[in-house]
């Protein structure tokens, strides 16, 4: 490697690191947290007896779920203006990755609710608990331990994930990059760049997510 791109490496380093710190994580934070939140509901709706809502849910998760990330994200950027709604690149990147979080999670969280025995149910029916009470204290607590390690590794797809919102001109840390390539003329410099970046965030979750599979083993065990 030459003087030149060896320069453009370094220089490259706190623009990319900036932009992954201060744009690509809150983008992954608030739209994980949010989709989080719309997939807890969305599941419980759909294993509740309400037909109508549960039909809106699954129609929900059929449409998300069956169209792409890329194109869910061009129609809110970029065809809602058409009919007289227009998002900053921000809100309109957190509503698209919530809603994907949202349905790919509620069928998550549907699939751990479902793994606890009955038994579970009956023995809170029995002492006189609520079918929300049962979910709150008995079931839920239980579920969310299952569900933590599909979880993880949405939010670790979550991160690969946002750098498609530099589609919708929101500057994270790939938009970063692809300005820099557009000035340097080196874009297989640049882009390995932010590969790099991308690979080092996903090695961290990585490595904290195996942590927390194991203190949530040992707490199951004990």
């Amino acid at each position: 490697m030459d003087d030149r791109k060896i320069q453009i490496v370094i220089d490259s380093l706190l623009p990319l690191l900036k932009a992954g710190v201060a744009f690509t994580i809150p983008l992954t934070l608030v739209s994980f947290a949010l989709g989080l939140l719309l997939a807890v509901a969305t599941a419980l709706v759909r294993l509740s007896s309400w037909k109508i809502p549960v039909q809106i849910a699954r129609f929900y998760v059929w449409i998300i779920r069956g169209t792409p990330l890329l194109v869910q994200l061009f129609i809110i950027f970029y065809g809602l203006p058409s009919v007289g709604i227009t998002l900053e690149p921000f809100t309109a990147a957190v509503i698209g990755f919530t809603l994907s979080v949202g349905a790919y999670g509620s069928e998550i969280v549907r699939a751990a609710i479902l793994s606890i025995h009955k038994g579970q149910w009956e023995a809170a029916y029995s002492v006189g608990m609520t079918r929300i009470q049962a979910l709150r204290r008995i079931i839920l607590p239980q579920a969310a331990r299952v569900s933590v390690p599909p979880l993880t590794n949405s939010f670790i797809s979550l991160v690969k994930d946002t750098s498609l919102a530099a589609t919708i001109t929101y500057v994270e840390m790939f938009r970063t990059a692809q300005q820099i390539a557009a000035v340097t003329y080196e874009p297989l410099l640049v882009y390995s760049e932010a590969a790099v970046f991308y690979l080092v965030f996903c090695t961290v979750l990585t490595v904290l997510q195996d942590y927390l599979e194991k203190r949530l083993s040992r707490y199951s065990a004990g």
